[in-house]
């Protein structure tokens, strides 16, 4: 079985359960985007949250991800920085608990902090506080690191530093590893097109989108025309379209994987479940369709309940799913 390390922001989430939206408005958080924000904006945040509802869990794309590919059985390891505080125990603690080998680096700065605002239609706006995350580099990460894996798995929010990002690729490139990257958000898209493009073209061999990502990406409405176009510079390329379920080309042939409907409480942590399933399937020979199955699976799973974690009561089906599909 392919063994997967993880590389993005190690971010403990604060899942905040909205009475209404009209704290987005207040807070500046257009509906459904990550938006960046400073320590003052996250006191903000948890000030104007002090009454509602809510939960911490570790969390970040990549993060979510690799925690449902261990769940799986899937040998997995995850880089990252974390502050030396209460918040960095806890997400550190949570990867071994999960089985997960924390690669973790320490800062004096405090770590990252996802608040993540839950609407009453399931839709999530992040305002994220990046911390010490952001303090990750390129001159932290060695050859080493990628010894003995398969794959990296990279989010899209660390786009923003160039330098990490292109570091990153490279070296596991080098190492011999296929490299699969989550799109994360159209706005982070937007901001950095030209280099992610590049970067794309370079070094990705599988990249995952939702439809905004991969309108921004290619400039296409269509789901299917952008598709195609991500799929030029890359080995499979998935675009995900909501209820539609998710669209997939892989050597030159398209797949349509339906979805698996549920009652969507809560949409964090969909799209990075839907990678580890996905991921899972691919790499295990199941055949696109039934990747593109288990992507679907274990996306509705996670968004039946509140956060980015799918319920243990959850797995007990997705594995028998898995058995029944011939998992080696």
């Amino acid at each position: 079985m392919a063994k997967v390390i993880g590389i993005g922001s190690a971010l403990v989430d604060l899942l905040i359960k909205l009475d209404d939206d009209l704290l987005l408005d207040v807070l500046k958080l257009p509906k459904g985007s990550m938006i960046l924000v400073d320590e003052m904006t996250k006191n903000l945040i948890a000030t104007k949250a002090e009454l509602l509802e809510k939960e911490m869990v570790s969390g970040g794309s990549a993060a979510n991800t690799i925690h449902g590919l261990a769940k799986l059985g899937v040998e997995t390891a995850f880089l990252g920085i974390v502050g030396n505080d209460e918040t960095g125990d806890f997400f550190f603690a949570d990867l071994e608990k999960s089985k997960i080998f924390p690669k973790l680096k320490r800062s004096a700065t405090a770590s990252g902090i996802a608040s993540t605002l839950v609407s009453k239609d399931g839709e999530r706006t992040f305002g994220t506080y990046l911390g010490a995350s952001v303090e990750l580099s390129g001159d932290h990460i060695t050859d080493d690191d990628f010894a003995g894996f398969d794959i990296l798995h990279v989010e899209g929010y660390i786009v923003h530093n160039h330098e990490l990002l292109e570091s990153v690729l490279r070296k596991a490139k080098t190492a011999g590893l296929k490299i699969s990257l989550d799109l994360a958000s159209y706005n982070v898209v937007e901001d950095n097109l030209d280099f992610l493009k590049e970067m794309v073209a370079r070094y990705v061999d599988i990249v995952f989108a939702n439809e905004e990502e991969s309108r921004a990406f290619t400039g296409k409405e269509d789901p299917m025309e952008a598709l195609k176009i991500l799929a030029e510079n890359t080995e499979l390329a998935i675009v995900k379209v909501g209820k539609n379920g998710s669209l997939v080309m892989f050597e030159d042939a398209l797949y349509k994987i339906p979805p698996v409907l549920t009652n969507s409480i809560d949409t964090t942590g969909a799209g990075d479940l839907y990678a580890a399933g996905f991921l899972y399937g691919f790499f295990n020979k199941l055949g696109i369709m039934n990747a593109g199955y288990l992507g679907s699976l274990m996306a509705s799973k996670v968004i039946e309940n509140y956060g980015a974690k799918i319920p243990e009561s959850s797995f007990a089906f997705i594995k028998k799913e898995i058995a029944s599909l011939g998992s080696i």
